[in-house]
């Protein structure tokens, strides 16, 4: 097993001479001019109409602001204003007057909108996508440092619960009629605990301070990285001055889309749109979403060749596993070995790793959990079974004593030696505190 001796946490100098690699080409010169076009276009708008309270003026006051510093923020951003788009770009949400297409004007509109929607549909799913295999990436980067013992495999499922709960979340918040800006809102906001969680396993405070005895084997140099990868002149600021400038730009623009929409729709029985503007506008779409698409083919790439984590085989993730934590015990013949542990609250985990190291025949021993209630009952969680070796776990659903019992009594003459690891690891809570910024 490779050793980690020597090796110490990517700093900003290290990314920034990978950087030098990946060097993005420049935005089309359209992406400016086009975005100056729309501006102009929109001032017209509220000239001739001020912003209406609501949603017209919340774009007005979003787009006087600087776009968001952090990359990850600006690629939400994206995905709230296209599905805005969309949204708007739907027939259903068109102005009366157009779904008519009384005119030849309007029919050629329609048939601009529904190249555009397809457009945009495509954008949005490979914004999607991009972002699901980064977060997968990053997720499973960190877990090959993770002991593959029960202890990886409850971060694993403590991970799949917070997800399952965080979509039950969202799913709640849109039944209840929340629009898109809402729904994004919380989105940001989960993403932003997911980045404190993670944060949080590389300093061992917080949600996994119940877990932090349990990872024993990572190597140091992955929880350091994790620590302090969101310092002010961490690795992530090279990574937002390097490819940050031309996201912003699409940020903006992909806002001036959305508002020159949002007011061209809301004004169309009183002003359509010139050819002019319908020129502009489509131009505008064309270049945003091939200039989008383009920036995010590039930053997946540098992304998944990216050393932001130092790899398993190069770190040597878990070297000394074998000795960790484990215990050795002979189980006389005719005799069992019992190991007691107490659970103070539910939703914890028993979880056990054990496997027989000496025998002569009939190698393998009987294995169940008992458990016993604050009144003395007793019940039968885990029957007894056979087994040469084991691993794994079960959430509890009562506070109480739970006895694991290894069974040799069926031996009339061989002791085994039992190697074994157990342990009751307490549910990982999600307290309230102020996030932690982690980018992926």
């Amino acid at each position: 097993m490779a050793s980690t001796e020597g090796i110490v946490p990517i700093t900003r100098a290290f990314l920034a001479s990978y950087y030098d690699t990946y060097q993005f080409p420049p935005l089309s010169n359209d992406v400016a001019r086009l975005s100056a076009e729309i501006r102009s276009l929109t001032a017209d708008l509220l000239r001739h109409s001020p912003a209406a309270q609501g949603e017209e003026r919340l774009l007005v006051s979003e787009l006087e602001s600087e776009p968001p510093h952090k990359v990850d923020e600006n690629m939400w951003k994206n995905r709230e204003h296209m599905e805005e788009i969309l949204f708007l770009l739907e027939k259903s949400h068109w102005p009366q007057t157009l779904r008519k297409q009384s005119s030849p004007d309007d029919a050629e509109l329609a048939t601009v909108i529904d190249r555009l929607h397809q457009k945009f549909q495509t954008s949005l799913k490979t914004l999607e996508t991009f972002q699901a295999k980064n977060s997968e990436r990053v997720f499973n980067t960190v877990m090959t440092y993770i002991p593959q013992d029960f202890r990886g495999r409850l971060i694993r499922l403590q991970r799949e619960r917070s997800e399952r709960n965080k979509q039950a979340e969202v799913e709640a918040l849109v039944s209840s009629g929340a629009t898109i800006r809402e729904r994004y809102a919380l989105l940001w906001n989960q993403q932003m605990e997911r980045r404190r969680l993670l944060a949080q396993l590389g300093s061992a405070t917080g949600v996994y301070k119940t877990l932090v005895k349990y990872l024993v084997g990572v190597p140091q140099v992955l929880l350091d990285f994790i620590r302090q990868i969101n310092d002010d002149d961490g690795p992530m600021e090279e990574q937002r001055q390097r490819y940050g400038p031309p996201l912003y730009s699409l940020t903006t623009m992909a806002l001036l889309i959305r508002l020159f929409i949002s007011l061209s729709w809301g004004r169309f029985e009183t002003r359509k749109l010139s050819k002019q503007e319908l020129v502009v506008f489509e131009e505008a779409v064309d270049v945003y979403t091939t200039e989008f698409v383009r920036f995010i083919t590039f930053i997946s790439e540098v992304f998944a060749n990216s050393p932001f984590f130092i790899p398993a085989e190069v770190a040597g993730a878990l070297q000394g596993r074998n000795n960790d934590d484990y215990q050795e015990t002979s189980v006389p013949a005719g005799k069992i070995h019992e190991v007691s542990l107490a659970v103070d609250a539910i939703n914890s985990y028993i979880a056990w790793d054990f496997s027989l190291v000496q025998g002569k025949i009939n190698l393998d021993i009987g294995f169940s959990v008992e458990y016993t209630n604050p009144s003395g009952q007793k019940s039968l969680i885990l029957p007894y079974r056979r087994f040469e070796s084991d691993q794994g776990n079960f959430c509890t659903c009562e506070v109480g004593n739970y006895k694991l019992i290894w069974d040799n009594s069926y031996s009339s003459f061989f002791k085994k030696v039992l190697r074994y690891k157990v342990d009751c690891i307490p549910p990982v809570t999600e307290p309230v505190e102020p996030a932690t910024e982690v980018e992926e």
